[in-house]
């Protein structure tokens, strides 16, 4: 069996989010907002019509793929190996707190995907362990799955599934709460069909 298409939902917002707090795995919960932007996102998503749906087992990921599948009673799985990057010591942390401590570090981190945090993971981890849960459900299903993840797994899957060079990652904008991404797959390759998409409410 082979996937046909293959969609990248992140979370919606969170109380990190809110304050500008960096999350990694810290088990940040969803705000009113979040829960509501994944409310407006579900229709949309159901016209994909997914067979099943495999979360982070990090409660904003789980959560927002909850409401889904308890809209559309589509199956729904949990998957650690979807959370989001490890940010090790900066994880709880605002952008200048961590700015203070190690001066430089944020922008290395944000362009070089095999930038290590302090006791945290680089975004080329995260994604050799992300593309593993897609090559079990390119295994089991032939239709379309809808993975929910965080944003910079899903930046860092798309690298990957793309094929693009490591050094070129850092090209990929970020993902917006609730926004998607959508692969299709053509020939056996995956193709970008679209990326960071959302409602507009």
């Amino acid at each position: 069996m082979a996937l046909s298409r293959l969609v990248l939902w992140r979370h919606g917002e969170t109380d990190y989010n809110a304050t500008g707090r960096l999350q990694g795995h810290l088990d940040s919960a969803l705000t009113e907002t979040g829960l509501n932007q994944a409310r407006f996102a579900v229709p949309v998503l159901a016209g994909f019509e997914p067979e099943m749906v495999v979360a982070s087992d990090l409660q904003r990921a789980r959560n927002t793929a909850g409401v889904f599948t308890s809209s559309t009673d589509v199956p729904l799985r949990i998957d650690e190996r979807l959370r989001e990057t490890h940010l090790g010591k900066w994880q709880g942390l605002n952008v200048a707190e961590v700015e203070r401590e190690w001066p430089g570090a944020v922008t290395v981190w944000r362009t070089d995907p095999t930038f290590v945090p302090p006791d945290g993971e680089s975004r080329v981890e995260v994604a050799e362990r992300a593309i593993k849960v897609v090559h079990e459900v390119d295994a089991e299903f032939s239709g379309t799955v809808l993975l929910c993840a965080h944003g910079g797994l899903i930046s860092a899957l798309t690298g990957r599934l793309l094929g693009l060079p490591v050094e070129n990652w850092s090209q990929l904008g970020g993902i917006s709460n609730c926004h998607w991404t959508v692969f299709t797959r053509r020939n056996d390759l995956w193709r970008l069909t679209s990326y960071n998409a959302g409602t507009t409410r």
